[in-house]
């Protein structure tokens, strides 16, 4: 599978402040990467030169085999972003926002048409188009946001924050929308998230802190790596759990036993088949992988 997004040695500094240090990553062609850190880790800053918006002081970018310095405009083309403040004009009707966006990409007249009905059957706007943007909910105006990245069929979609403050339904179809739109176009994701059950879900979680990468995988390689197993037994007696002489802690209604990884959990249990009578194996979360990592939570929020 090719890397359709290569970073090499990638440094950007405001002052004395080193926002990205001496960063070096791959995304391949297809794939749900999922980019991580709190706010001032550097996330911000990188996805602003992925996107042209912002000069590298020093490496390399490259975006489906083009430089983002010798050639820009083909490196653009190739991106749909969807930054965590809405690019839409609030006095302008749906209609409108995506008619004179598209226009930017020479898709105009019939083409422009059918373009907008196939997005606005797949993200269910079809009775939003004559209503002006700033009458829009918050999840209404993040679909027209996804159908004006989507506009001109790019490659790869940015997606920094898109979920943030989203009900439930709405995070649900856009997900949806997204997954139908990587098995049928073969579309590459490059998202940043504040939720960890959406950065579970990628193929790659790259986790920055302090402008650098300190940990990169799949969600399974970095659970089993940074967070082990957890045991909740159920139906028993503080007693019974202390002779494990493993420290535990009560959560909802059970005792659970932090353990390195799940050949530890059994033979834990073989050991003592009497006090496991009712008990359950779960993986350590993303938010678990997050503060070993980093040492710190990742919480809601935009990054400044």
């Amino acid at each position: 599978m090719k890397q359709i997004i290569e970073i090499s040695h990638l440094n950007k500094s405001f002052g004395e402040i080193k926002a990205v240090q001496d960063l070096s990553f791959s995304v391949r062609e297809g794939e749900l990467f999922a980019f991580l850190g709190v706010n001032g880790a550097g996330k911000s800053t990188t996805i602003n030169i992925l996107c042209g918006q912002l000069r590298k002081d020093s490496g390399t970018v490259m975006i489906d085999g083009a430089d983002l310095d010798k050639n820009r405009n083909a490196a653009k083309r190739d991106l749909g972003v969807v930054f965590q403040n809405s690019a839409l004009d609030q006095p302008l009707t749906v209609r409108e926002n995506l008619r004179s966006r598209a226009a930017l990409y020479g898709i105009t007249g019939k083409a422009f048409e059918e373009r907008l009905r196939e997005l606005a059957r797949l993200l269910d706007f079809e009775n939003l188009l004559g209503r002006t943007l700033g009458k829009l909910s918050g999840g209404q105006r993040r679909r027209i946001d996804i159908a004006r990245a989507l506009l001109h069929k790019p490659k790869i979609l940015v997606l920094d924050e898109p979920t943030t403050g989203l009900d439930p339904q709405t995070r649900s179809l856009l997900w949806n929308v997204i997954g139908d739109l990587r098995r049928r176009e073969n579309l590459t994701v490059f998202l940043t998230t504040h939720y960890m059950e959406e950065a579970a879900d990628a193929d790659t979680v790259v986790i920055l802190d302090g402008g650098k990468i300190v940990a990169e995988g799949t969600p399974l390689e970095l659970k089993n790596r940074y967070s082990g197993d957890f045991i909740t037994l159920y139906g028993i007696s503080e007693e019974e759990v202390k002779t494990l002489k493993e420290s535990f802690e009560y959560r909802n209604g059970g005792y659970r036993i932090a353990v390195p990884d799940t050949a530890a959990a059994t033979e834990l249990i073989l050991r003592n088949p009497d006090v496991f009578r009712d008990y359950e194996i779960v993986k350590g979360r993303m938010d678990d992988v997050f503060l070993a990592v980093t040492g710190k939570n990742l919480t809601g929020g935009a990054e400044k």
